[in-house]
């Protein structure tokens, strides 16, 4: 961590306060840092890239970086200067849980098939990881749409429960970066329109089969958006 603060040329001490148990930063981060602190402010951002785009999770923090946090900061009312530093942490800290999820979310709601995560594509620590992501995109897509609750129906799948269910063979809820929205207080509709601009690659709606009673969304290899029902 000190070895790349001291390449970077961009960066200064923060301050340590912290909220919870997740996650303390100890140096505030502009444009040229890398390093595991990036990455984990990378994942809080994640739903932050700008319409139809995805944030990269990979501790570079570059111009898409930058963006992503003046776009959380001006959400939440801070000084949007695309440097993270005590303030922003303060947010980020009381947004989050001890666990590292978004307060609004959690593990279980994003896992109603097992507590392993076991059993899905990928690695039970990946379908983990995924899930985390997607939750973090959730709660910007929340606030977005006025901090009301946001119901998810359906998350993580293993095969068993896949099948049990009826999914596709290839569902993203294999993979754990998959999230089925349920109505109400927003139309899923609204939903469905919101996500775009939350880093959401697969986005499917009414108007897509056997979509009409939920918005699907998740994190797929190459953007698929249709929900014709809401002229997507």
């Amino acid at each position: 961590m000190l070895l790349a603060a001291a390449f970077a040329g961009t960066v200064a001490t923060a301050g340590t306060a912290h909220a919870d148990g997740c996650y303390t930063w100890t140096r505030t981060l502009s444009q040229g840092a890398s390093g595991a602190d990036v990455t984990q402010l990378q994942i809080r951002l994640s739903g932050y890239p700008g319409y139809g785009a995805v944030l990269a999770v990979d501790g570079s923090f570059g111009p898409a970086t930058a963006a992503a946090l003046k776009r959380f900061q001006s959400a939440y009312g801070l000084t949007a200067d695309g440097i993270a530093g005590p303030a922003t942490y303060s947010k980020l800290y009381a947004l989050q849980d001890d666990d590292c999820t978004p307060v609004h979310f959690s593990y279980s709601e994003l896992n109603r098939c097992n507590s392993t995560w076991s059993g899905g594509a990928v690695s039970a620590a990946t379908a983990k990881a995924n899930a985390l992501r997607t939750m973090w995109k959730l709660e910007a897509l929340r606030h977005a749409l006025g901090d009301k609750p946001i119901t998810v129906t359906s998350g993580f799948r293993s095969h068993a429960c896949n099948d049990a269910v009826g999914g596709a063979s290839g569902s993203r809820h294999l993979y754990g970066d998959a999230a089925d929205l349920g109505a109400g207080p927003h139309s899923l509709c609204t939903l469905a329109k919101q996500a775009r601009y939350h880093g959401f690659r697969g986005i499917l709606g009414p108007g897509y089969p056997g979509h009409n009673d939920h918005t699907h969304v998740d994190h797929r290899s190459s953007q698929f958006w249709s929900a014709s029902g809401c002229g997507i």
